[in-house]
């Protein structure tokens, strides 16, 4: 997905063929939305979509008891070369009356420059009418809490949470199946058009959690790196030869291979940057050398 913030890290460090010369600051690597469709490549269902799946065979690949129209989740690579615009995503309580739909995520950071920054919930103390005024000011960037990231740690993003991404920074986020996005402040700057990005002050004013000040980061270590009704992601290293499965036989699983490789008993081998959807009673994979990965699955 070309982005004004974007840059060229999913070419250089993951290796994807990029068409042209924009910025892309997005890789969809798990998506079942109606205007972008992950495949099937290998397999008895190679050139299935992920709502093919979802559809027909939801009982057979993902395991029961999974409801929804479509695929519940959707994962991304993020390459921030630049600031993203300051945002919210609508809690339930108010997104169908603004015409959007909730989205809680998390990121796990990848990479990050030394003097990268990432901006979550408000500083301790503001008060929404001094947000308002900094809106109207343009300093909306003082009012939310900055922290500086280090690879290997994460952050949970309910829905209602202020947040952007600072330049200078690899993510993998994992969030709901909804691309509704309010901006709130965007650095006054011009998007791939010329022309500034429209906001949405009213529907951030809404949406905005005015309780929530200065969360903290995730460290490495830390266990489950993101739990909600939604999903539940946690951090795993395997040594060589070690192996990683489905943690209950009868559920599905997503794997996100952070460093290392994995091999798949066909031979196949997957590496840094590869998300791997692990169907409902599918054998494990090996890890290939020393390898971190992510494991997300959906909480019964």
């Amino acid at each position: 997905m070309p982005r004004v913030w974007g840059g060229r890290a999913l070419e250089t460090t993951y290796s994807r063929a990029l068409p042209d010369s924009q910025p892309y600051g997005e890789s969809w690597e798990i998506s079942d939305c109606s205007c972008e469709q992950s495949e099937v490549i290998t397999g008895e269902f190679a050139g299935a979509t992920l709502h093919d799946l979802w559809k027909d065979k939801r009982e057979q690949i993902f395991g029961s008891g999974l409801k929804g129209e479509r695929f519940p989740l959707l994962m991304k690579i993020l390459d921030a070369r630049d600031d993203l615009s300051i945002q919210v995503h609508p809690p339930a309580s108010v997104a169908s009356r603004l015409g959007g739909e909730p989205k809680t995520e998390m990121w796990y950071i990848a990479e990050a420059l030394p003097d990268s920054r990432l901006y979550l919930g408000l500083r301790n103390g503001i008060t929404r009418e001094q947000f308002e005024t900094s809106i109207r000011e343009g300093s909306v960037d003082q009012s939310v809490h900055a922290v500086q990231p280090r690879a290997g740690q994460s952050i949970f993003i309910p829905s209602g949470r202020l947040h952007a991404i600072g330049a200078g920074m690899l993510i993998f986020e994992i969030q709901q199946n909804s691309d509704t996005t309010y901006r709130t402040f965007d650095w006054n700057r011009l998007g791939l058009d010329g022309k500034l990005r429209d906001l949405h002050i009213a529907e951030s004013l809404e949406s905005i959690d005015f309780g929530d000040f200065e969360p903290e980061m995730n460290q490495p270590g830390d266990q489950p790196l993101a739990t909600c009704r939604h999903f539940k992601v946690e951090h795993l290293n395997l040594p060589p030869g070690g192996t990683v499965g489905n943690p209950d036989p009868d559920r599905f699983s997503i794997l996100t291979i952070v460093n290392g490789k994995l091999c798949s008993s066909d031979k196949r081998e997957y590496s840094a940057g590869d998300f791997l959807l692990l169907p409902r009673g599918q054998e494990g994979l090996e890890a290939v050398s020393e390898t971190s990965l992510l494991q997300t699955t959906i909480p019964h």
